[in-house]
């Protein structure tokens, strides 16, 4: 007995093959999604260590710039000093040598000093841009591994009484 193919309705219908042009956007897009977190986290990515040379070396080939490296813990204070100016009444020289002990350059920070009592209370509390305490004369650019610099700006002392200080970079 010879069995007779099913009819044409009772056949299950083919499976539709994906196209080669549906792949292929398909792709494309999962790239442009890729592309578009990685900008969105790239100043993230960049001030981290484990992926820094990674992009770096991704910018060497592609158009694309870094952000400056950012490391405020890095730098160290090798000296620090504010002092009375006798000829100018109320007003304290503020002097310090920091170095950048990062393994990349940096911009330079922001500082944070603070002035107190003899019982620890702030009298006076300020951050200072590197235009500010760079002065005029030198425009802030980067400070490179190893690099050690001076700074030297004055202040108005905020009241009688003030006996320390206290500086930070951010």
């Amino acid at each position: 007995m010879s069995t007779a193919p099913a009819p044409e309705f009772l056949r299950p219908p083919p499976r539709p093959r994906p196209a080669r042009g549906e792949w292929l956007a398909l792709g494309a897009l999962a790239v442009l999604l890729a592309a578009q977190l990685l900008l969105a986290r790239w100043d993230a990515l960049a001030a981290d260590a484990r992926w820094r040379p990674l992009l770096e070396r991704a910018c060497a080939v592609l158009p694309c710039r870094l952000p400056a490296w950012r490391e405020p813990a890095a730098l160290r204070l090798l000296s620090r000093d504010v002092i009375a100016l006798p000829a100018r009444p109320g007003v304290l020289r503020v002097q310090a040598s920091v170095r950048n002990d990062a393994r990349w350059a940096q911009p330079w920070p922001t500082l944070r000093l603070a002035l107190t009592d003899a019982d620890g209370r702030v009298l006076g509390a300020r951050r200072f841009a590197p235009a500010e305490y760079l002065g005029g004369a030198r425009a802030p650019g980067l400070l490179a591994p190893g690099q050690s610099a001076e700074l030297a700006f004055d202040v108005r002392e905020p009241g009688p009484g003030v006996v320390g200080f206290d500086f930070r970079f951010e």
